[in-house]
């Protein structure tokens, strides 16, 4: 993956209204960084939170069918997102569904390139 495509991946991490404002924050710090003595180490905290926040589709699955998943999706959002989920997990996936997570894997898939 290019800078650019890496750059593109993080922005659709940070702007998903799924993600974490702490990993926001860490992506917003690695993309002020790039082209700078401190690109690497900006890189890795942002990895580290990516490693933390991309949650298994197991973690998604449990999430949404549990009370808390109702208390703050709403019954039915719940209840979709379970449904979807579970779809997932069938055909392959093993990542959350959201654009968060999917895009969070896709940048630790290059962590090489993001510590290149």
């Amino acid at each position: 993956m290019t800078k650019e495509e890496l750059k593109s991946t993080a922005a659709k991490v940070a702007e998903a209204p799924s993600c974490y404002p702490g990993l926001k924050a860490l992506i917003e710090a690695w993309q002020a960084a790039i082209g700078t003595a401190g690109e690497k180490a900006a890189a890795e905290k942002m990895l580290a939170g990516l490693k933390e926040c991309v949650t298994p589709i197991d973690g998604l699955i449990a999430f949404a069918g549990s009370p808390n998943g109702e208390k703050i999706l709403g019954k039915d959002a719940a209840a979709g997102m379970l449904k979807a989920a579970k779809e997932a997990k069938a055909k392959g996936e093993d990542t959350c569904i959201c654009p968060a997570c999917q895009n969070g894997k896709v940048l630790l898939a290059h962590e090489k390139e993001l510590l290149g």
